[in-house]
């Protein structure tokens, strides 16, 4: 079984990406959508991620990007979220 990665650097992995695909995940916490053991749940996704180390390149790459990457462990359920906040930002 693969060791979890460090869950500092892994909050941090899922914030930037978050933030680098418009998925606000404080306004999502804020608004209700985003419970705090779903946000927790998001970066445990992330510390059992084999994509560390091009999530970082990725993300140095991309500071803003339209679609979440596949690759990411929380694909899903951050699309989710940036539709919320596409949404958010029309209505």
């Amino acid at each position: 079984m693969k060791p979890l990665g460090e869950t500092k650097r892994h909050y941090w992995l899922a914030q930037k990406m978050a933030k680098a695909t418009g998925a606000d995940l404080v306004a999502a916490h804020e608004a209700g959508d985003l419970p705090q053991e779903e946000w927790a749940e998001l970066v445990q996704n992330c510390r059992t991620c084999d994509w560390t180390e091009g999530c970082d390149r990725w993300l140095k790459e991309h500071p803003e990007a339209e679609t979440v990457p596949e690759t990411c462990a929380n694909c899903g359920r951050l699309t989710e979220l940036q539709a919320e906040a596409s949404e958010g930002m029309q209505g």
